[in-house]
């Protein structure tokens, strides 16, 4: 037995606006050979052993299914300089990679330049969430990239953010 909600989506955003979120940019190499990408603000981590991280794609995403039909995909954290980078992933249509520097990671994936960190998967599972889709992948390899001295892009309360100096000071 389900019961409704007592608030609408967007009282659902809001609310949910005020947990912060990291921002990647999760890309492939297409059937065709493209590079193909997307911004993604739900991004995490879901195993140790086997490594494992997770990203949710809305279902009406076109972006996904040239990711999904790849061998292998890589997540590029961006830097907090590179809002240009997420707001040019996060649009609908046209070539997302015309004026984007990349190289390819260990499978082949596109890794952007300047990203604070990579993680390169191949898919693993997905499962059906509501009107997303919960994608688990298993990491291939990783590590940091050029960026990695610079904080990490945050999206926060309906705007871009970053993590000050020493966000962990004292922390073991």
């Amino acid at each position: 037995m389900t019961s409704e909600p007592a608030f609408d989506s967007r009282h659902f955003r809001q609310v949910l606006g005020h947990f912060p979120t990291g921002v990647v940019v999760v890309a492939a190499i297409d059937d065709s050979g493209q590079p193909a990408g997307m911004t993604v603000g739900s991004f995490t981590s879901v195993s140790l052993d086997p490594p494992m991280v997770a990203f949710l794609p809305d279902k009406a995403s076109t972006s996904f299914p040239r990711i999904a039909s790849a061998p292998s995909f890589c997540v590029s954290v961006l830097s907090y300089d590179q809002e240009d980078i997420c707001r040019a992933f996060a649009a609908k249509g046209g070539d997302k990679f015309a004026s984007i520097r990349w190289s390819p990671g260990p499978s082949g994936a596109p890794v952007l330049d300047g990203a604070v960190a990579w993680i390169d998967c191949e898919i693993e599972t997905v499962h059906e969430a509501g009107d997303h889709l919960i994608v688990v992948g298993r990491v291939l390899n990783l590590g940091v990239g050029g960026g990695s001295l610079a904080a990490p892009l945050l999206f926060h309360r309906g705007g871009y953010a970053r993590v000050g100096a020493n966000p962990l000071v004292g922390t073991p």
